[in-house]
Parts: C-alpha cells; structure tokens; sequence
C-alpha cells in the first residue's frame, strides 16, 4: 500500500520534533515544551506508524524501547582497542607525566584538553550512513558485548546523525545522574528488592540487561568523549577539543566542565577547581583526565600496553574507614599466582560495605606490617578496589599475629616457589592445581598454542565444573555421549570438538611447550628452546645450567622452566599427554622459516578472515619480519582484511604491494 505523502511528511516531522525536544531536555536540560505536549507528539507518531508499518525505521523515536530481549550478548570486536588510562594519585606523578610528555615531544608548556573523569560505564556507539548501528561495551578494551537495543533506549543518544561520514565511531561514557540513582533505590525500597550500592554498579546493571525494556526503566543518560574508528570525510581536526566540540555540533553530550589547559600547573589548578565543585555535580566522578591536545602530539606519542602515553586520569582520593583485621587467607588465582586478603570487620567505604581487602603480597605485607588483630585504615583504592592504607599501631593488641606465605599451596598442597627479583610467590604446579584448572585448559587450547578451535572459555567452565577434565590430558579422554549433554553442543558439536581435539595432536614442539603454560616462557622462547634442545624429554631433564646456554634464556626464565619440570603433578600431567598420543611434528629452523620474510616491514589492516591480527603479527615476527603500525615508502607489503580503510588506499598511492590472508600464509610458507 502506498503511503500518503502527507503521512510520511508528518512522521518525518514528528521525529525531527521529537528528538529536538529529547536534545533540549536530556543534553541541555532545557525542555521547550511540556510533558503533556510532548506526550502528545510522541503518541501521535506512535499511532501513525501502527497505521503505516513500513515507516518504521531503526532511528525512529518510537523504536528506543522496541527491541525484544534478547538470550544473551554477541560479542563484539572492537575496530581499534578501547585503552584504559594510567592513573596519577598525587602532583607529583602528574608533574613526572608532563615532564616525560614535554621531553618526548621537544616542548615545554604543553597544551592539555581537561575533562571530568566519569565513574560509568565506557560503550562504543558506531554510525553507518549517519544511523546508529550497533553499540558495544569496552569489555577488556579488545572485545566487548554488543549491547546496541538497550543504547537506543538512552534519550541523550542521538539515532542519526545530520553531519556524518560513512561510517563514524563515537566512544563514551554511561551513567546514572545522582537524582535518578535515589529514585530508583527509593523503588527499590518500596517493592522491598535490595538496592543498588552507587550510580556506577547501578548503571553498568542498568545496561547489561538482557530486556531493554528494563533498561529503559532506569533512565541512563551518556557523555560522549572522543572518536574512534571513521570511514569517510571528517573535519581536519587538529586539537582533541576540535573533535569535542564537533560532537557537541552533532548533539552528542560533552562534559559542560571541559577546559583546556596549559603546563602542570593548569592540570592540578583544573583538578582543584573540579574537585571543589565535585560534590555540586549531577554525575559521580572519580577524577580528571589530561590528553595532550594536540593531535600529531598523541600520534608521536602513541601508546604503552594497554595504555596510551598523551593520556593520565589523575584521581581524587579515596573515602578510608578504620576496621579491624579479623584473619589473612591466601588465594590461589588463574595463574598460581599467592595473593594473601585480609578478612576485616565490616565497614562502610565509598559507598559499599568492605568486607575483603587485597593484601597484594608478601612484601607488601611487612613492609606495612600488617598483623592479624590489627586496626587498620581501609579505602577503596581508585573508588573501586578495597585496599589496607596503613596500620594504626597504637591500637594494636598483644595477641597480633605475623603473616607468613605458606610453602604448600593451599588448594593442591604442591611446592610454592619465589622467583628471584619477583613479589609474587606461586603454586609450581600450572597444570595441576585447581585453582588454575581453567587458565591451564584455555591456553593450552588457545589459537597460538594447540589451537582447539571451539574450545571457550564457557565450555571449559561447563567441562571442569562438572568435573569431566582436571588438566589438559583430559581433553584427549572426553566421551562423546557425555560431551553431547551438555549445554548447547550436541551430537555435532561434540564431534566437531572432538575433531579439533585430535588435530591438535601433532603441534610442533615450540607450540606444545608454550601450550604448557610455563611462567615467563612466551612463544618466542619457546621456539628457542625447542631449536635447542629438539625434544621434550631433553628439555624436562635440563638444569638451569644447561637452560641458560639456551639464546635469550636468562636466570629467572631458567629458574621458570626448571621449577615447572621440577613440580611430579606437572610431570605425571606430560606423561599422560603422551601416553594419549601427543606427539610433535618436525619444525623448521629458524632461519630457513623466516628466509622469505627476514628483515622485511609488513602493516596490518582490517579484519583478517582466520587470524587475529595479534597472530598475524606472531608469525610475521616469528620468521623475522617487522610490523609497522603505519603505511610509508619503507613498508614491504600491507596485509589487508575487510574494511581495509585509509591504509589500503594511502599503500596503493605509494605503490606498496597488497596481500590478503591467503598470500599472507602462501608467504609465510615459503
């Protein structure tokens, strides 16, 4: 049925109408019209969809809570990392910050773009054609949760966007204003449900709910605080407070507070001025962040780990409280890792009742000397993780017990060992321990090391937890028909995983001793020492004498390598993986792998349809070749992916030759 022109004029104008007032109220807090009127238009268009289905679009107003839920989140890759920030917590770092800055840069009186730091939830918003797409939580900063229904409930959130490129990605922040997180504990309350400890745990529950009708219910609203990934015309910024403002153009919400500042004496007078009105703001905050602001400045710079290094979050301090510590246990982590806890008296800290706090190690312990009895001085380190600040001696007791770390691992009873020039002591036996069941299974699974494809982490949860694998010579043993029942596989994927099981069975000998999860032994040594010592066998007998004749193998790596081997439960863990039949497959040296490759500069773009970029990049290396994070006359071959972007066309431009994942491995082959 043809829609009347006068029809589709009068929804367009009703949307255009309605998210103007959504923008005046949510972002400027500057409603023009009433409620009631409001009401009025948004009902009016409700009903002229009904009458006209094929109006719908995703963008409309109506559609903000039209989604229906949903089983669980789809993961989603993020097209550039989402970086979490260093923190300074005194003037000092902050001034150590702008001297490194000022010293890499050749400058002095740095100019700095300084914003609140929200205490919310990062999310990602992508826009295709000016239409809000798809939306996704920071996850671990490489893959989140795409959360796109319950973003589109979020008023404040434009769904198209006037001035756009093809394609645009705006990273923010989600959070519930202070006013709206006491109206949702006050109904809390009123239905008798337990209410949520601050606006942040409030928001980030808020989001993650599988129906966004809930979400909905509890009224998020978003700050936008730079771009990411962008495919088409953007304006030439060259300030982060020009992509700012371009966002604020594009009715997106920028924190009101934003200034730029210069030198170190602007960034700490900027955090004074912001922490003397931080109690008068509408949103919780736990700090300020500095970004150099000129742009080609956080280009030079470029990033650290997982941080980059034009960007700091100086944090306010944190609310202490004084409690008594009532015990120290020990436990055990993912990666054998002793961390001892103090068990204290309940008290109330920055918001939540502290009933734990993280001792960090050994060390930390006496050099703080915390004693079981003691009274202590608790905070929540960053607002977030409880930690003891100091002991108040003069209430200590006479009964005040030193800690000691235990020679034995609390969960499997093997050796616990300190590595020399290390502040953590370990449980020796990786791929025993329960504690470190899981990890032990996931890497030993992982893509760089035996590569199980199906093998993730919530099958490994449902394997272990029903008590199918201990370690992972079990994986060797698993029984189809119980394989089959459990939740979401099946006869086929049971077989299929099965399949990949016993693939895995003749990996080279570099990729089985890095898939045994030694600590400190990556797969770069683990391919020295398999070209050293060609066997498995050779290599459990070496002493540290014989494992630091071994290039790049130094004592603590040797000290690694021989305190694994060392450890019966990880012996007897070997045998059976050669007794089910695992055995390694001839390995190239070194040198005539990386023949083809050897000295040559490689850049990586877009999504790869089989590698990670991550792999790519450990096997390019592997053989000798270097990966450049950027296209110049000096680069060999730019490996593309889809959705290449501007680095393909910039290496046809300067004539660099072009492979796809295929002519990649053909390459690597060689």
């Amino acid at each position: 049925m043809t829609v009347p022109h006068n029809v589709a004029v009068r929804v367009r104008a009703l949307r255009e109408q309605i998210e103007r007032h959504n923008y005046n109220y949510y972002v400027l807090d500057r409603p023009a019209i009433s409620d009631a009127e409001y009401d009025r238009l948004f009902r009016e268009l409700e009903q002229l969809e009904a009458r006209h289905p094929e109006l719908v679009t995703p963008d409309s107003p109506t559609q903000r809570v039209g989604a229906a839920p949903v089983s669980e989140f789809e993961e989603v890759v993020h097209r550039t990392p989402m970086l979490s920030l260093n923190n300074a917590f005194d003037d000092d770092e902050v001034a150590a910050f702008d001297r490194r800055v000022g010293e890499a840069l050749k400058a002095g009186d740095i100019e700095y773009a300084a914003e609140p730091k929200f205490d919310g939830l990062a999310v990602s918003l992508t826009y295709e054609d000016g239409v809000l797409g798809k939306g996704a939580t920071r996850g671990d900063g490489y893959t989140g949760e795409e959360v796109t229904a319950n973003l589109r409930t979020i008023r404040a959130i434009p769904l198209r966007l006037d001035r756009h490129p093809a394609l645009l990605e705006v990273r923010g922040e989600v959070l519930m204003l202070k006013h709206e997180f006491e109206e949702l504990n006050r109904q809390q309350r009123t239905r008798g449900e337990k209410e949520f400890a601050n606006p942040r745990n409030a928001a980030a529950g808020s989001l993650r709910q599988l129906d966004p009708r809930i979400t909905a219910s509890r009224r998020l609203t978003f700050f936008a605080y730079g771009l990411g990934a962008a495919e088409g015309r953007l304006p030439a910024f060259k300030k982060h407070s020009e992509v700012l403002d371009y966002l604020e153009a594009n009715r997106f919400p920028v924190a009101r507070e934003r200034r730029v500042v210069k030198g170190v004496d602007g960034m700490l007078a900027y955090y004074r001025s912001v922490g003397e009105k931080r109690e008068r703001l509408p949103y919780d905050i736990d700090g300020v962040v500095y970004k150099v602001n000129e742009l080609a400045g956080q280009e030079k710079l470029g990033f650290v780990a997982r941080a980059p290094r034009f960007a700091i979050a100086h944090k306010f301090p944190a609310e202490e409280a004084a409690s008594e510590v009532l015990a120290i246990d020990v436990q055990v982590g993912r990666t054998g890792a002793l961390t001892p806890v103090a068990r204290l008296r309940p008290v109330f800290v920055g918001g939540v009742t502290v009933t734990n706090a993280t001792l960090h190690n050994e060390d930390e312990v006496h050099r703080k000397d915390i004693r079981v009895g003691d009274t202590v001085m608790v905070r929540r380190a960053g607002d977030v993780i409880p930690e003891v600040v100091r002991v108040v001696n003069e209430n200590r007791p006479p009964h005040a017990r030193r800690f000691v770390i235990p020679a034995k691992c609390p969960v499997c009873g093997s050796a616990v060992r300190r590595l020399e020039h290390e502040a953590v002591a370990r449980c020796t036996a990786g791929l025993y321990c329960p504690a470190q069941r899981k990890q032990a299974v996931l890497h030993f699974a992982s893509r760089r090391a035996m590569d199980i494809e199906g093998l993730g982490e919530k099958l490994v949860d449902q394997l272990v937890d029903h008590g199918m694998i201990e370690t992972p010579a079990d994986l060797y043993r698993l029984d189809p028909d119980a394989l089959a029942d459990l939740e979401r596989m099946g006869d086929k994927s049971a077989a299929n995983l099965l399949a990949a099981i016993g693939a895995s069975k003749r990996p080279t000998l570099a990729r089985l001793i890095y898939a045994l999860g030694i600590r400190n032994v990556g797969e770069s040594t683990a391919r020295d020492l398999a070209e050293h010592f060609r066997g498995l066998e050779r290599l459990m007998e070496a002493d540290e004498k014989a494992l630091v004749q071994v290039p790049d193998v130094g004592p603590v790596v040797a000290q690694s390598i021989a305190q694994f081997f060392g450890e019966p439960h990880n012996r007897r863990v070997v045998r059976e993986l050669l007794q089910a039949g695992v055995r390694t497959a001839p390995m190239l040296s070194r040198a005539a792998a990386a023949a083809a490759v050897a000295e040559k500069t490689f850049v990586l773009t877009g999504t790869l349809p089989h590698m990670t970029r991550d792999e790519a990049k450990a096997r390019i290396e592997a053989r000798g070749g270097r990966v450049a994070g950027s296209i110049s006359k000096k680069t060999d071959y730019l490996v593309a992916g889809t959705d290449p972007g501007a680095k393909y066309d910039k290496a046809r431009a300067l004539g660099v030759k072009t492979l796809d994942e295929a002519g990649l491995l053909k390459l690597l082959e060689q």
